[in-house]
């Protein structure tokens, strides 16, 4: 019984690290990360993609690391780490939706209506709500969840267990935050300015003829207005999505390509 102990708790112990890995880059990703899914699914997937990770751990160069260490809890505390880093990158994508999502229900006219959104936990305007959905089924088109489990795996190449990680991965994902406002203004641009030219249009309309009283007509039309610019942008959602998504890999690469010939 020792004997099997002995065996197993190498394996175990080799099996912990992925795991850790991927269920944090899975609980910081988008979609699957979500509070839609339930956290025992996103275990349960965790734990079989670290069974899979385990060729890419039980290399010949690898790091022993007593299971019962303070090596052990650093080594627990890198994977997350990495792992979280990872998942929040990909979140920047689904993070320039939801603020476009903002942007436009604040100029429509919708953002005073709010529903409860049990995806993140907190109220949302529809126009998110529906964007979010949008970008949801573009994730799964192109394949996302299957690009995370590659960039996951190549991961493991760029920062193995027991070597530590480059901390210009967590400055660099830091930095590439500010797009998301650039992104997402530069979709909103087309329905904020067109629904400033009507409001200003109505502006000066109720200052030359202050009986008609134009402002009472002007939400109905800003809001129709919107729908109809919003109709016209959505379709180069996904296609913007995509572009982002792309980015965000590209990051990956040259900060596990730079990891690799450190």
């Amino acid at each position: 019984m020792e004997n099997l102990l002995d065996q197993l708790l190498p394996l175990l112990s080799a099996l912990w690290w992925p795991f850790c890995r991927v269920l944090a880059m899975l609980t910081a990703a988008p979609v699957i990360g979500d509070a839609l899914v339930p956290v025992p699914l996103r275990v349960l997937l965790a734990l079989a993609l670290a069974i899979l990770m385990l060729p890419l751990t039980l290399t010949p160069g690898a790091v022993p690391i007593a299971p019962l260490s303070l090596a052990a809890l650093a080594a627990t505390l890198e994977q997350a780490v990495i792992g979280g880093v990872l998942g929040l990158a990909f979140h920047f994508s689904m993070s320039v939706i939801a603020v476009l999502g903002y942007l436009v229900s604040s100029q429509m006219g919708f953002s005073m209506a709010l529903m409860n959104d049990p995806v993140n936990g907190n109220s949302s305007d529809v126009v998110s709500a529906l964007l979010s959905i949008l970008s949801i089924v573009v994730f799964f088109s192109i394949d996302g969840h299957l690009v995370l489990a590659g960039v996951i795996g190549a991961s493991f190449h760029a920062w193995p267990v027991g070597h530590g990680y480059a901390p210009r991965l967590l400055q660099t994902v830091a930095w590439d935050a500010a797009w998301i406002f650039a992104a997402a203004m530069l979709l909103a641009i087309p329905i904020v300015f067109s629904t400033l030219v009507v409001q200003l249009g109505f502006g000066f309309l109720n200052r030359v003829a202050p009986s008609l009283n134009l402002f009472s007509l002007g939400f109905s039309v800003i809001t129709l207005f919107g729908l109809l610019m919003l109709s016209q942008i959505v379709r180069f959602v996904p296609e913007h999505f995509i572009g982002m998504t792309n980015r965000v890999l590209d990051m990956l690469q040259r900060q596990m390509q730079a990891a690799g010939h450190g």
